[in-house]
C-alpha cells in the first residue's frame, strides 16, 4: 500500500515567495517548515553566493542536489532553491515525498521584488542573463508541478490559502486571480 504523501514542495524562481509563503502554509496547516537554501548553507557553512562565487554555478547545483536527496521528513512544507527543478533524481525524490507546488510569478514581477540578482547565489551560468534564467526554468517548473499556483497579483497569505484549497480540492489545474475592475467581485479563476 502506498504511504499518504504529507509533504508540500514548494519550487519556483527566486522572489516567488516560497520561503514565506513556506511558512505561512505550515503555520496554517500545523506542519514543520524546511528551507532547502537555508539547510545547504548549514551543511556547507557558507552562503550560497560563496559556492557560486569559488566553485561555480555547477558546484552548487550539485551540493543541491546531494542535499535534496537526503532530505527526509513527514508534515512538513518544504521551500527549495530556485535551481532545484535542474535535478531530475532530487525532483523525483521529492515528488515520491510530497506534493509538488509551483509558485509562478511573472518576470517583471520577480524582477521587481529581486533587485540585484547578482549577490543571490544563483546558479546559473555567469553570461546568462535573469530573463534567460527564467524561460530555461520555466519549462522545469512546468514538468514537475503537480500543482501550479499563478502568484504576480496575490500576497504571500492570499497564495498560501490557495495551496491549501487546491490540496483540499485535489484539482490539477491552474488557479490565478485575474485583475478586476475596482468595486468589482474579485474572484479566482481556473485556467
Amino acid at each position: 500500500m502506498k504511504e499518504h504523501k504529507t509533504n508540500i514542495v514548494l519550487i519556483g524562481m527566486p522572489g516567488s515567495g516560497k520561503s514565506t509563503v513556506g511558512v505561512i502554509l505550515a503555520k496554517m496547516l500545523a506542519k514543520s517548515f524546511l528551507d532547502t537554501d537555508i539547510l545547504i548553507q548549514k551543511r556547507e557553512m557558507r552562503t550560497l553566493q560563496d559556492i557560486v562565487d569559488r566553485e561555480g554555478h555547477m558546484a552548487l547545483r550539485k551540493v543541491e542536489e546531494r542535499v535534496l536527496l537526503e532530505v527526509d521528513c513527514h508534515d512538513t512544507v518544504i521551500a527549495t532553491g530556485g535551481s532545484a527543478a535542474y535535478s531530475e533524481p532530487a525532483m523525483r525524490h521529492l515528488q515520491g515525498i510530497g506534493t509538488v507546488v509551483f509558485l509562478h510569478t511573472d518576470l517583471d514581477t520577480l524582477q521587481r521584488r529581486i533587485g540585484n540578482y547578482h549577490t543571490r547565489g544563483l546558479a546559473k551560468r555567469p553570461e546568462q542573463s535573469f530573463e534567460d534564467l527564467f524561460a530555461e526554468r520555466l519549462q522545469l517548473y512546468r514538468r514537475y508541478a503537480e500543482v501550479v499556483i499563478e502568484t504576480s497579483l496575490l500576497g504571500q497569505e492570499e497564495v498560501s490559502e490557495l495551496i491549501m484549497a487546491r490540496l483540499c480540492a485535489g484539482t490539477d489545474r491552474t488557479i490565478r486571480r485575474e485583475k478586476t475592475a475596482p468595486g468589482s467581485n474579485e474572484g479566482e479563476k481556473t485556467q
